[in-house]
C-alpha cells in the first residue's frame, strides 16, 4: 500500500465570528488520580499542533478538587501544557455524561479553543461525542495522524475508512473547535519536562446533584486485568492466516512466553475462532507501539498495518517475498513460519538462559 498523500489544503476562509478561537486542547483524561496515558500521548501531539500554529497548548482537568488533582495540573504542564483549565466540583468526582459535557461545552463557549482532542478510550469516545452534539460541531474519530493544513490553518485529522482499506483526510472547515479522538499509543508519549512553567486556571461550576439523572452508586475495579494488555507491551509475537491451523498457534505462543512477551493475531483469526477480541491487532483491535513486533504469516493488509505500524521494530516472517508488510517491516524473514517460530524460540531461549547464567 503507498503512503497517503500529504494534505494539500482546500481553500476556505474562516468567517470572522470563528477566528476568536485559538489554541489547541486536550481534555485529560483522570479516574480517581489516575491519568490514563492516552492523554499525556496526547499533549505531546498539540504540543506540535500548537507550534505550527503559533499558539498555547491548554489542558482540561475535571474532577473533585483534591491534592491528586493539583498533582494532575503539574503533570499536564510538564508534558506541553501552557494553560491548565482546572474544573472543580464534588459532582464530578466520577464520570456522567451529563455533568461532563455540560461543564465542558461551558468552558469551551466561554474560552474558545481551535481543536480539542482526546483519547479513544470507553470515558473519551462518550464524552467526544456528546460535546460536538452539544456544539454542533465535527468530531474525527480513531485518529492515526494529525496535522495542520497550511493553506487555511485547519486540523488535518487522518482515519482509516472502509474497513480499514482506505486512509482517508477530513477537516471540519465552517466549524469549531475542531474535535478528534485518538487511540492509546497511536502517538509517541512525550519527555517529561519539570522546568516547564504554566499557568493554572480555577473554574468552580454551579452544579447541584439533584439536577444529574445519573447517580454512581459505587466503584468497581476493573476486572479485565487477566486480559492480554498488548497496548502496553513491549514484545508483541502476531499470528495471521499464514499459520494455517488454530494449533499451530502453540508456536506463538511459546515464541512469546520465553521473550516475556504478548501474543497478538489479525481479525480473521479472531472470526475463526483462534483467539479472543482482547489479542486482535488493527483497526477495529487494539494499537500497540511496542519495542519488538513478530508478525508471523500476516500479509500486511492496511486494516491491520494501522494498529502496529509505529512499532519500534517490526520483524515479519512470510514465505510471500512480494507480501504487503515486507514494504514497511524493519526486517524481513522469507520462509515458512512454521518453521522459523521453534527456531527462533529456540535460539531465544539458549541465549536467555546464557545470560542468566552469567549474571
Amino acid at each position: 500500500m503507498s503512503e497517503p498523500s500529504k494534505p494539500q489544503g482546500r481553500k476556505f476562509q474562516l468567517p470572522d465570528h470563528l477566528k476568536v478561537y485559538q489554541n489547541v486542547w486536550v481534555i485529560v483524561e483522570q479516574e480517581r488520580g489516575i491519568v490514563h496515558s492516552v492523554s499525556l500521548e496526547l499533549l505531546g501531539e498539540a504540543r506540535k499542533l500548537a507550534d505550527k500554529l503559533g499558539v498555547e497548548v491548554g489542558a482540561v482537568v475535571l474532577g473533585a478538587d483534591s491534592p491528586a488533582l493539583d498533582r494532575i495540573c503539574g503533570d499536564a504542564i510538564g508534558f506541553g501544557a501552557d494553560i491548565v483549565y482546572k474544573v472543580t466540583d464534588p459532582a464530578l468526582a466520577d464520570y456522567r455524561t451529563d455533568p461532563y459535557c455540560r461543564v465542558m461545552t461551558d468552558v469551551v463557549n466561554t474560552h474558545k479553543p481551535e481543536i480539542v482532542l482526546l483519547g479513544a478510550t470507553t470515558l473519551g469516545r462518550d464524552l467526544a461525542g456528546a460535546i460536538a452534539t452539544t456544539l454542533a460541531t465535527g468530531l474525527t474519530a480513531d485518529c492515526t495522524e494529525l496535522d495542520i493544513y497550511a493553506d487555511n490553518r485547519s486540523l488535518a485529522a487522518t482515519r482509516p475508512t472502509f474497513g480499514g482499506t482506505l486512509l482517508c483526510t477530513i477537516q471540519t472547515l465552517a466549524y469549531r473547535p475542531q474535535m478528534a479522538t485518538v487511540r492509546p499509543r497511536v502517538m509517541a508519549m512525550p519527555e517529561r519536562d519539570d522546568a516547564r512553567s504554566g499557568r493554572v486556571i480555577e473554574i468552580r461550576p454551579d452544579l447541584r446533584e439533584e439536577d444529574i439523572v445519573t447517580k454512581v452508586l459505587t466503584f468497581i475495579a476493573d476486572r479485565e486485568q487477566s486480559e492480554a494488555q498488548l497496548a502496553f507491551a513491549d514484545i508483541i509475537v502476531s499470528a495471521g492466516k499464514g499459520l494455517g491451523k488454530v494449533e499451530n498457534m502453540k508456536l506463538v505462543f511459546d515464541l512469546a512466553r520465553v521473550l516475556g512477551g504478548e501474543v497478538g493475531v489479525t481479525r480473521p483469526l479472531v472470526q475463526a475462532g483462534w483467539a479472543t477480541n482482547d489479542r486482535q491487532v488493527g483497526q477495529t483491535g487494539k494499537t500497540v507501539r511496542p519495542k519488538l513486533y513478530i508478525a508471523a504469516g500476516i500479509s500486511g493488509a492496511i486494516q491491520h498495518r494501522v494498529g502496529m505500524e509505529k512499532s519500534d521494530l517490526i520483524l515479519a516472517i512470510n514465505t510471500d517475498p512480494n507480501a504487503t508488510i515486507f514494504d514497511f517491516a524493519h526486517l524481513g524473514l522469507v520462509g515458512d513460519a512454521l518453521t522459523i517460530l521453534p527456531a527462533l524460540t529456540d535460539a531465544f531461549g539458549r541465549r536467555l538462559s546464557v545470560n542468566r547464567m552469567a549474571g
